[in-house]
This record gives structure tokens, sequence and C-alpha cells, in this order.
């Protein structure tokens, strides 16, 4: 029996690239590089600063300037997180649906406690999520299934009784390495190089509405 539903929050309940994206064209400025089109930035965003960077500099993790770069990107994100960011059409109406079926909500999400603690109280959500865990709540983030396991010990609920909605690979891992059914959000970010099909979410759904239809 379902008594909880745990979401990822960018790119499965708020929009965030946009944000996300004018940070890395600030960096990318200061540095004399272009702009990068949001089209480009979009499919990405979910991967955060280390997918940002990387679209901008063509650099990864082990690359001599891949920290300061982190450490800036986020600096120029920090200015400007809630700017553009909104929640995406129907989630406030799903997140009503769940409260008049008795159903618990929450957040797990890999974006840093300096963002999320702010960002999450400034969205417009119908009512407010009983449990939000963020990339560095317990110290590692997903597919590692510690702040799943976190989530749903603060909400209450047997992971076997939660589902997890969520837009990328590492979120239908970590949800299944916990033994909760996964949603795969399909108006999230994801890529044309990304392959969701081998996924193996439990479901797809192109709206959040549709979710009501599992329940």
């Amino acid at each position: 029996m379902i008594k909880a539903v745990l979401f990822d929050l960018d790119g499965t309940l708020a929009d965030t690239a946009r944000d996300l994206g004018a940070a890395l064209n600030r960096l990318l400025a200061e540095e004399g590089l272009p702009a990068q089109p949001f089209d480009a930035i979009r499919p990405i965003a979910s991967h955060g600063a280390r997918g940002l960077i990387r679209l901008g500099f063509g650099i990864d993790l082990g690359h001599p300037d891949f920290n300061t770069l982190r450490t800036r990107f986020l600096d120029h994100y920090e200015a400007s997180f809630a700017d553009q960011t909104c929640l995406f059409d129907g989630i406030n109406e799903l997140i009503l649906q769940l409260a008049a079926r008795d159903l618990r909500w929450g957040i797990v999400t890999n974006k840093p406690m300096r963002f999320t603690d702010r960002l999450v109280p400034a969205l417009p959500f119908a009512t407010p999520p009983a449990v939000v865990v963020s990339g560095d709540t317990v110290g590692v983030a997903k597919p590692d299934p510690k702040p799943m396991l976190h989530a749903a010990e603060l909400i209450g609920a047997d992971p076997s009784c939660c589902i997890y909605v969520g837009d990328a690979e590492r979120d239908i891992q970590a949800g299944h390495a916990v033994g909760m059914k996964t949603v795969l959000a399909n108006w999230g970010y994801i890529s044309d190089l990304d392959t969701p099909h081998d996924w193996g979410a439990d479901l797809a759904i192109d709206h959040p509405l549709q979710l009501l239809n599992y329940l």
C-alpha cells in the first residue's frame, strides 16, 4: 500500500534550467567564452554543476581547473537561483490530490542544502513537503541509497510503501536500490543521448497528473 510519494527536484518538480544556465553563461562570459544556448543547457541541467561545467568548458572531474570553475559557478547560481525557476505544470494539482488521498510527499534531491533550504520554501507549493533531503544531507548523493532511506525514515513510511518520481537514471537506480516503485518524469531534463527505456522504471509518465492513475 502506497503511503508516500517522493520526488526529485530539478527537472521533476521545478524547472530550474534557466537559472542554472544563466549562472553558467555568466561564468563563460567572465572567461571570454561564448554563451551556451538554452536548448543545449536544458537536457543536462539535472546533472548539476558537473554537467554544466562539462558543457561549457569541456572538462570534467580530475581537470586542474574543475573545482575552481565549479565554485565560481555555484557562487553565480547562488546570486540568482530563484529568478526564473518555477514549478512544472500540474505539480500543484498533483500535490493537492495526494493530500486528498492522505498521502504524504517529500523531496530527495542532489542539490546542495545551501540552495535547497532556500529554494524549496520560495517555490509556491500547494502544501509544504513533509521531508526534504538534499545531496549533502547524509554525506552522499543519489544513486547511493542512503538519501532515499533517510527520507523514508523521516516521512515515517517503509521504502516499499513509497513511490519515487525522477527524471534521471540515478533517480531510478536509487529508488530501485531501496525497493521503492519508480516513476520516470518524461517532462524532465532527458537528453537525446540518454536511454530512458533502459533505466527500468516501473512507470513513465508525460504529465504529473498521470501519476494519479498509478496510485
